[in-house]
């Protein structure tokens, strides 16, 4: 066998694998370990905390959707850190902490120091059992927090994430693609659950016992480092699917892309910071899960470059390979005219090669940049 042959068959099934050979493994590992959470209603002391940047669009809303929560008044509390906001924010948010005293509280980091520099600076304030992060555009469903407090009814839970729900208004293809794409991450959380601990996280519903919170770098991603952290300690880290969350999905591809390779970015450094829950012989199959599902996944593009390559090198082989370098060009295709059909403002059922290959973009951008050295610490939010 050539060495094109070689490396368009090894592409093809690392990819094969990323997509379904690993959360087929999932089921079958979920099948045979049966690690039910023995969820139970309960109402421990909740502390929500939302790092806030110029979000004067959001913020009153985000808020005020917490207080409305189906949850004890004296049960909750929220926390909202203007991290140098200039934009009315802190006004804002001091006008609900004067309605709501005891239940409200507004800190100020000043200077700008970021999402995670502000989710440490909340943490030491807070006074709940259970830390609850918000991101400031994200609403819950009225039962979310009951919903989601409910699994630490089970001890070995450590950490929980609920159930995101993309709402495009106007049917923008970003919306639609990555709705489906989230539909397909919530299947995958949903079998490692029953695994035991999930490797990806919603940053924008998620629980963590206020014991097990550890102070991260500012550079380093709280969605992907804190559960790493708690999975590493040997609590479980699951999946709460009852638990939605309502977020508009971006319209405009290119702010979906910047968000995405900033994410990406900071995932690489976390990745690289976590490397040793790759140790089998200590963490057993997490290590599998993570490799799988993280590193694999932001490799994704790192695979199809070399794979459409080498399979156009064997076009002249005719068969099998000529069949699947058609695939390829198919599927791009698709996602052209998808993107075309963004552009024009036309809601289409080829929004989830669309965003596949926008996320893979992303992600193959943020490997460039993590390997020349690039952290990033503040952004812009989105709009």
């Amino acid at each position: 066998m050539t060495a094109a042959k070689i490396i368009t068959v090894a592409a093809l099934a690392a990819l094969a694998y990323v997509y379904f050979g690993y959360p087929l493994l999932c089921a079958l590992l979920a099948a045979a370990r049966r690690r039910p959470v023995a969820s139970a209603p309960g109402e421990p002391s909740v502390s929500i905390l939302i790092s806030a940047r110029n979000e004067i669009r959001h913020i009153d809303a985000t808020v005020r959707n917490k207080l409305a929560l189906d949850y004890p008044a004296d049960r909750l509390e929220v926390l909202v850190v203007s991290d140098g906001s200039d934009d009315g924010t802190d006004e804002a948010v001091a006008a609900l902490a004067d309605a709501e005293p005891g239940r409200v509280r507004l800190l100020r980091q000043d200077p700008r120091a970021g999402k995670t520099a502000a989710l440490n600076m909340a943490v030491g304030e807070a006074r709940g059992e259970i830390l609850v992060f918000s991101d400031a555009n994200s609403l819950y469903a009225p039962d979310a927090l009951r919903e989601l407090v409910a699994v630490f009814a089970d001890p070995e839970v450590g950490y929980a994430t609920g159930r995101m729900v993309y709402r495009a208004a106007d049917g923008s293809l970003t919306g639609e693609g990555c709705s489906a794409y989230m539909r397909y991450e919530n299947l995958l959380r949903r079998l490692e659950t029953g695994v035991g601990s999930i490797v990806g996280v919603d940053g924008g519903i998620d629980a963590v016992r206020a014991g097990l919170y550890r102070p991260m770098r500012p550079d380093q991603l709280p969605d992907l480092v804190l559960p790493l952290q708690v999975a590493g300690a040997g609590r479980r880290v699951v999946f709460a699917p009852k638990a939605l969350l309502y977020e508009d999905a971006l319209a405009v591809a290119g702010d979906e892309f910047r968000m995405r390779v900033r994410v990406s970015l900071r995932a690489w450094h976390g990745l690289k910071d976590m490397a040793g829950l790759l140790n089998p012989f200590r963490h057993g199959v997490f290590s599998m899960q993570l490799f799988s599902h993280k590193w694999l996944r932001y490799l994704a593009p790192v695979i199809q470059a070399p794979l459409l390559i080498a399979n156009l090198a064997l076009l002249s082989e005719g068969g099998f390979w000529t069949i699947l370098l058609a695939c390829q060009g198919l599927f791009y295709l698709l996602a052209w005219a998808g993107h075309l059909a963004r552009r024009r403002g036309m809601p289409s059922p080829l929004g989830l090669p669309y965003y596949l290959c926008l996320v893979n973009a992303a992600a193959g951008v943020a490997f460039l940049r993590f390997l020349r050295g690039d952290r990033l610490v503040v952004w812009q939010p989105r709009t």
